[in-house]
């Protein structure tokens, strides 16, 4: 299988090449978004491509914002590749990993949904005792679920850049309390919706983070990717075990070997070994097959 690091499409203009996605103009109305098989953990991109990584993305935010267009609006448009590439064959190399979006202006600020106590939220709390000001109760243990689901956004960054967690009070100051609130509300119900339906399929979705927009109507609109491996932690529900950090679908796994090492989070990120890239590979490849295969 090989890899796509990233792209170049005749006739479109390049707007924007994030740690994953290649962004492109399609007309004055539409994106045109693939997701490459970039990696990134701790907000800096891995210098070694993950094989099949962004068909597994594309294919699970195809999945779930079918699911969930009963909650909130998405981005997803009508038109399609072969209206704005020309070329077959490079159709045919990217068509996998691409989606056709409606042009909007994102939201400043990513919206976190947190059932399980894990990650930056759990190093949080053994400092605070508290997760972006929400008090929690004493002795909580490291992956354990949390009382009730909690939304806990943050900043976002640019390449290279660390995402900063804020407060609710904070994210309503950035964008106004109305709209925060509905951010924090649609976040919450896409989340119940989609941890329900993985519980039936053997994954604990742990967390998740969204971005939204607001279209020319100021309806509320979920954009770029939903509950993927990337923006996701996704546990086997059978080998989950609180107190520790619990084996994932996800990147998880990458981010477990970099701890091991001696870098400092900060750009240039050092090379995976090629059995951690092909285990990545076969993690995200059985997250899809998990959760969206037998429907696809």
């Amino acid at each position: 299988m090989t890899a796509i690091f990233d792209t170049n499409i005749p006739n479109l203009d390049l707007i924007g090449r994030g740690k994953v996605r290649d962004i492109y103009a399609a007309g004055d109305e539409h994106l045109l978004i693939v997701a490459t098989d970039r990696l990134s953990a701790f907000d800096v991109v891995l210098p070694d491509p993950i094989p099949g990584k962004g068909a597994v993305l594309t294919g699970l935010s195809r999945f779930w914002f079918s699911r969930t267009e009963g909650i909130v609006r998405n981005h997803c448009a009508s038109a399609t590749i072969e209206d704005f590439v020309a070329d077959p064959e490079v159709r045919a190399s990217i068509a996998g990993q691409t989606m056709v979006v409606r042009r909007l202006s994102p939201l400043p600020i990513e919206a976190i949904v947190r059932g399980y106590l894990i990650g930056s939220g759990w190093k949080d709390y053994q400092r605070t005792g508290a997760v972006c000001g929400i008090r929690l109760p004493s002795g909580l243990r490291q992956a354990d679920k949390l009382p009730e689901v909690i939304f806990t956004p943050s900043t976002k960054a640019e390449a290279g850049a660390h995402d900063e967690n804020i407060d609710f009070e904070t994210a309503a100051a950035l964008v106004g309390r109305g709209l925060a609130e509905r951010v924090r509300d649609a976040s919450i119900r896409v989340y119940l919706e989609a941890a329900n339906f993985a519980a039936t399929r053997g994954i604990i979705i742990a967390d998740t983070k969204f971005e939204f927009a607001l279209d020319s109507d100021g309806e509320l609109v979920i954009i770029d990717e939903v509950l993927t491996p990337d923006s996701s932690r996704f546990w086997p529900a059978d080998e989950y075990v609180p107190g520790t950090s619990p084996p994932s679908f996800d990147k998880q796994f990458v981010r477990d070997y970099l701890e091991t090492l001696d870098w400092n989070k900060t750009p240039p990120a050092p090379s995976l070994p090629p059995g951690i890239i092909e285990r990545t590979s076969r993690k995200y490849r059985e997250a899809f097959d998990r959760i969206a295969g037998a429907e696809s």
